[in-house]
C-alpha cells in the first residue's frame, strides 16, 4: 500500500513550493502525496510596501495568530503517514501564516504524526525553528527531520536582493546584483532528500532520518549565526512590545514607531554591520567551544526551552 504524505506549506513568492516540488520529485510515483497551502483569510501583499512589511513585525515576533482559511475537509479527514511542513522565518520567527496555522484548530492534523520541517530563508532561521519545535510538541507531533535551504551569497548581497524582491517583485538578477533567494542549484538540489525520507518512512526508521539528512548537508550552520540571532531576537522583542503599545496592525497611532524601527534596523544593517561583524568575530573566538555545541544542538531535533 502506498504511503500517504501530506505537504503543508505557505509561500508568498512560490520559492518554497519549488523547493518542495524538487524534494518530492523522486517519490511522487512511489507515495500518495497531497500538497496543501495554508493561507490567511486576509493575506499579506506581495510585493510589499516598506510600511506593510515592517508593520507586520510586532505580531510576527509576539506570535499573535490571525484567522486562516479552512483546510479541505478531505485532507483533515485523511490519515497520513508523514507530514512535510514547509515554512519561512519572518523577523527571526515563523511567518505569521505559519504561526496562525500551527495555533489554529487545523493544526490538530499534525497530532500524532511524524513531521519533517523544510525551511527556505535568507539566513536566520534558528529561533524560528525553535518556535516550530515548541508548537509541534504542543500539538503532540513528532519532529523526525529538519532541512534548511538558505541564500548562499554574503549577508549584504542577500539583503539587497531580498529587499529588491520583496518590494518590487523582481527575483531575477539585475545589472549589479544576482538573483534573489535560495540559489537555483540549491533548489534543484533539494531532490537529494526525497528518497532518503521515503526509504526511512517505509522501513520504519524515521528515528534515524535526521542523521542521514545531515550527511547530505541538510543543515549547514555558521556558528556566528547563533550570536547574531541571540542579539537580534532581544531587540525585536523590545520593539514589538514598544510598537504594540500604540495599537494593532495598521493602527495610525503606531506608524511613527514602526518608522523608527525601520530606520534603526536599516541603519544597523548598513552602517553598524561591519562593527557588529567584528564584535561577533571576537566573541566567536572567545566562546568557540560553547558555540560549537550550540551548532550541534540546532542541527538536531531536540527542544530545550530558552536555548535562544
Amino acid at each position: 500500500m502506498a504511503q500517504n504524505i501530506l505537504v503543508l506549506y505557505f509561500s508568498q513568492s512560490g520559492q518554497l513550493r519549488d523547493i518542495l516540488d524538487n524534494l518530492t520529485a523522486d517519490i511522487k510515483d512511489k507515495a500518495a502525496i497531497d500538497f496543501v497551502q495554508f493561507e490567511l483569510e486576509k493575506p499579506f501583499p506581495f510585493p510589499w510596501t516598506a510600511m506593510q512589511f515592517f508593520d507586520a513585525m510586532p505580531e510576527t515576533v509576539e506570535r499573535i495568530p490571525s484567522p486562516i482559511k479552512p483546510l479541505p475537509a478531505d485532507v483533515m479527514n485523511k490519515q497520513y503517514d508523514l507530514v512535510i511542513l514547509g515554512y519561512q522565518p519572518w523577523f527571526l520567527n515563523p511567518s505569521q501564516p505559519t504561526t496562525s496555522f500551527l495555533k489554529s484548530e487545523f493544526g490538530k492534523i499534525l497530532k500524532g504524526k511524524p513531521v519533517v520541517t523544510v525551511v527556505g530563508c535568507r539566513n536566520m532561521w534558528l529561533h524560528g525553528q525553535e518556535k516550530v519545535k515548541e508548537d509541534l510538541l504542543n500539538l503532540d507531533a513528532k519532529l523526525v527531520g529538519s532541512i534548511v535551504l538558505q541564500d548562499s551569497y554574503t549577508n549584504l548581497i542577500s539583503l539587497l536582493t531580498i529587499i529588491r524582491w520583496n518590494f518590487t517583485g523582481q527575483k531575477e538578477a539585475s545589472r549589479f546584483l544576482p538573483a534573489a533567494g535560495v540559489q537555483e542549484k540549491d533548489i534543484k538540489g533539494a531532490r537529494r532528500f526525497g528518497l532518503p525520507i521515503y526509504e526511512h518512512l517505509v522501513q520504519n526508521k524515521l528515528d534515524k532520518l535526521q542523521d542521514t539528512l545531515l550527511q547530505k548537508d541538510a543543515i549547514v550552520l555558521n556558528p556566528g549565526l547563533v550570536l547574531l540571532e541571540q542579539r537580534g531576537i532581544k531587540n525585536f522583542r523590545y520593539w514589538a512590545k514598544f510598537i504594540r503599545e500604540k495599537g494593532g496592525p495598521g493602527d495610525p497611532n503606531r506608524i511613527g514607531r514602526v518608522k523608527m524601527f525601520m530606520r534603526l534596523l536599516l541603519t544597523a544593517i548598513f552602517v553598524l554591520s561591519p562593527i557588529s561583524s567584528l564584535s561577533a568575530a571576537i566573541k566567536l573566538q572567545l566562546k568557540k567551544k560553547t558555540l560549537l555545541k550550540d551548532v550541534e544542538y540546532f542541527k538536531q531535533l531536540a527542544y530545550e526551552k530558552g536555548r535562544i
